[in-house]
């Protein structure tokens, strides 16, 4: 049971970090011709949904609460 209450806080901490830390993603769009390229490279960052950290979040606890209700 241990193993699962450090799995929860794992998913907790990683949920809560979901609500503040931005995913970057980058795209890069152009044409290469022979030794020539061109092209352009977008880079974004989205945040995760609210809802998703929030099953991350709750999730999480719960693991670790039912981990350390069950020891």
């Amino acid at each position: 049971m241990k193993n699962l209450f450090w799995v929860g806080i794992v998913v907790l901490i990683l949920g809560v970090l979901s609500l503040f830390v931005p995913i970057p993603q980058t795209q890069h769009e152009g044409i290469k011709a022979g030794g020539l390229s061109i092209g352009v490279e977008t880079r974004t960052e989205e945040k995760v949904s609210p809802i998703i950290s929030a099953v991350l979040i709750l999730g999480g606890a719960g693991m670790a609460i039912g981990a350390k209700a069950k020891a």
